[in-house]
């Protein structure tokens, strides 16, 4: 208000009220002293239906704190958007708070705070009074890194480790160029699946695979029943996903020396973070919530380390969490995995026999035997699948046999079908 009253005195001192000039469409005298001018959709309706009048003003009609009331004046219903998970971030500060948040409770504030939604503006650029739609690069602004965005484009994280951040950029971070999702070669956007309607409705997506795509059944894949009956399209199509295993939060209090050694990208005051393993392949595969086959990756499998005065404080990398998900990369392709992908493939199920294992984990001091065996490990989504079931799976029946070979035909050029459609 006081920012108003000062705006009104100037312009009291410069000019007598009749020599003031008054907007012609709308009759108000704002741009005496503002000089911002209304571009896009909002061009012409004048100042006072978002910021009020000299009885009213709002610097910031779009903000969270009271649910950007004067644009759903006209946007009704759309401050439902504050109340789904981009606002509220609720499961991750329960998870905060179920692990880092015991050993520091402003954790998530100083750590995780930047990825919420605080008002209209964060997905509408043009600060203000230029608005456009939104567009990717708003979405990928929040959606990159771990978290599902920026794989549709082809990017996925780096290691943490200095050495390893070169390349392109884009959001301020580093990116491995990976294959994107057929959908962004053919020129989609985020909103075109994500639509603003699902948004506020509180739905992940808009429409699913088979709203726009009819599985042809000359694939093979396509024709067995427990495929289309028990897997998610994303199971075979996805062709990568961006996997982090052992994911460290290290802090120190007064271990300058210590904390140095630590050569990696994020470090935040006390606080530093870098990962065990960071992979770009097939991911896992569990049940979702649905009960469906589904791509999986862990959530977090978390360890924490306390250093004061350059001494681990109790039990260094003590694991705080070993959680799964189940989700849906972004990275589809019309080509699948072939059937030993996942049929006789113990591992994608966190299944894997200790002597195929790589990762000597209990050797580098962690809690866990291996990532990919789901013993201590849960899953946060679903379930993991019962191992009775990928036993069977795994079995080489006649009908495998003949699929398997239909397959190879497919691929080879010897058949009339193929899975590449």
């Amino acid at each position: 208000m006081r920012w108003m009253m000062l705006c009104i005195a100037a312009c009291l001192l410069a000019a007598p009220v009749a020599s003031w000039p008054a907007d012609a469409a709308t009759g108000e005298n704002c741009r005496v002293c503002h000089r911002d001018v209304l571009t896009g959709p909002h061009a012409g309706i004048g100042c006072s239906p978002c910021h009020g009048d000299d009885r009213a003003t709002v610097r910031n009609p779009a903000l969270v704190a009271d649910r950007a009331a004067r644009c759903v004046a006209c946007h009704r219903g759309y401050d439902r958007l504050f109340d789904h998970p981009m606002t509220t971030r609720s499961a991750e500060r329960r998870f905060v708070a179920d692990t880092l948040g015991r050993a520091d409770g402003a954790f998530f504030r100083n750590q995780c705070g930047g990825c919420h939604v605080t008002g209209c503006l964060d997905c509408h650029p043009g600060g203000g009074h230029a608005l456009t739609r939104p567009r990717d690069s708003q979405c990928l602004s929040c959606h990159r890194g771990y978290f599902v965005g920026t794989d549709y484009h082809g990017r996925a994280p780096r290691e943490d480790a200095l050495r390893y951040q070169r390349g392109e950029l884009a959001n301020g971070e580093t990116f491995l160029p990976m294959l994107p999702d057929v959908h962004a070669e053919a020129g989609m956007g985020c909103a075109d699946c994500h639509s603003m309607a699902s948004l506020v409705a509180g739905k992940r997506t808009a429409k699913g695979c088979i709203d726009c795509h009819t599985p042809d059944p000359r694939v093979v894949e396509h024709r067995i029943a427990a495929h289309r009956d028990r897997l998610e399209c994303v199971a075979c199509h996805a062709a990568w996903a961006p996997q982090e295993y052992g994911t460290f939060w290290l802090r120190f209090t007064n271990s300058p020396r210590l904390q140095s050694r630590f050569q990696v990208v994020t470090r935040q005051d006390d606080w530093v973070k870098s990962a065990y393993l960071k992979r770009q392949d097939a991911p896992p595969l569990a049940l979702n919530e649905a009960g469906r086959v589904s791509p999986a990756r862990p959530q977090f499998i978390l360890y924490h380390s306390d250093f004061r005065n350059e001494r681990v404080v109790g039990q260094e990398n003590r694991l705080l969490a070993a959680r799964w998900k189940t989700f849906a990369p972004h990275t589809i392709r019309r080509e699948t995995v072939m059937c030993d992908g996942c049929h006789d493939n113990p591992r994608r199920f966190l299944l894997e026999p200790p002597h195929e294992r790589i990762y000597r984990t209990r050797a580098d001091g962690l809690s866990l035997d291996s990532f990919w065996d789901r013993t201590g490990q849960r899953m946060a989504n679903g379930t993991f699948m019962e191992p009775e079931r990928v036993r069977r799976m795994g079995v080489r029946t006649p009908e495998y046999t003949k699929g398997y070979l239909e397959r190879w035909r497919d691929l080879t050029g010897d058949a009339g079908g193929s899975s590449r459609r």
